[in-house]
């Protein structure tokens, strides 16, 4: 069976080429998965349900974002104004991850070409993050009660502060982030467990902290989902990473990441988080090692 994808044409807002956030990955990581012959189980979402937003954030946010009319700060908080294309391409990355993790429980692991905004806090955005579309996952599928034990692995290279905020005593959660210690944000928010690294940690000190994470992690219990934060910005020649990940080293966290949960049984649900690098080409192709990866187990 080909493996489960989620994307949509509109998760690329149309930003300048030269804005600090390359929102052209999006199209370009499509491309790339249909290069590579990945796209047989592709499927689009819907605008994400205004009453799953509210679960993991303030109703006064919501209808803010929905209305494109965010106050000035916190649009710069964000990174860029909230305007139609935006607030659409928010609410269709969070429609996409919830998809996403329904069709992981359905066939065992899926993906999706957005997501991992794991910077959206309950009363706001921040991070170049709108609506934290792992959290509003989790919580629906919880509020359906689909799954009763639900596991957040955040590898993005800045810390899961917002997931962590929004997920912060919800029974049958768990939030583990592991990424550069002294990236942004300054002001971290505690997860269940966080794991903080030195500037410059290569591909082998990475992959053992993190291989001893994971065996961690499935000693605590069985889980009925994991959400995977694939971010690519641990690479070495990512702009706002602060680590030094080979492409060979993101090929070998993937297969160890997916493998271990797999291997245990767990539905996995996939979404490719932060990566920041001006060659847009590169940087698609380092996202796409993710579904090259979970194609394999799919």
């Amino acid at each position: 069976m080909p493996l489960q994808i989620v994307s949509h044409p509109d998760y690329d807002a149309g930003f300048s080429p030269g804005h600090r956030f390359p929102m052209g990955k999006y199209t370009r990581l499509i491309e790339r998965l249909g290069e590579l012959g990945l796209t047989a189980g592709l499927t689009r979402p819907e605008p994400i349900s205004p009453e799953w937003l509210r679960l993991a954030h303030e109703d006064g946010y919501v209808g803010q974002v929905l209305a494109c009319a965010v106050p000035p700060h916190i649009e710069r908080e964000i990174g860029f104004p909230v305007g139609e294309r935006v607030s659409r391409r928010a609410q269709l990355a969070a429609g996409g991850t919830l998809l996403a993790a329904r069709l992981a429980l359905d066939h065992g692991i899926a993906c999706n070409t957005a997501g991992g905004s794991h910077h959206a806090r309950r009363s706001q955005g921040a991070g170049f993050c709108t609506f934290n579309d792992v959290a509003v996952a989790a919580l629906a599928l919880l509020a359906e009660r689909r799954v009763e034990n639900i596991l957040v692995v955040d590898l993005d290279v800045h810390q899961g502060d917002g997931t962590a905020e929004i997920l912060a005593g919800v029974a049958g959660t768990f939030t583990f982030s592991m990424h550069a210690e002294k990236n942004y944000p300054v002001r971290k928010v505690a997860s269940s467990l966080d794991i903080g690294l030195p500037d410059r940690t290569g591909d082998d000190a990475y992959l053992a902290t993190l291989s001893e994470a994971l065996g961690s992690l499935s000693a605590m219990r069985r889980w009925d989902l994991v959400f995977y934060n694939a971010g690519v910005d641990p690479h070495r020649d990512d702009r706002l990473g602060r680590l030094a990940l080979s492409d060979d080293g993101l090929r070998r966290r993937e297969r160890l990441v997916i493998e271990h949960f797999r291997a245990a049984g767990a539905p996995l649900c996939g979404v490719i988080g932060g990566g920041y690098s001006t060659d847009v080409a590169a940087l698609a192709a380092r996202h796409a090692i993710l579904f090259e990866t979970a194609a394999g187990f799919a």
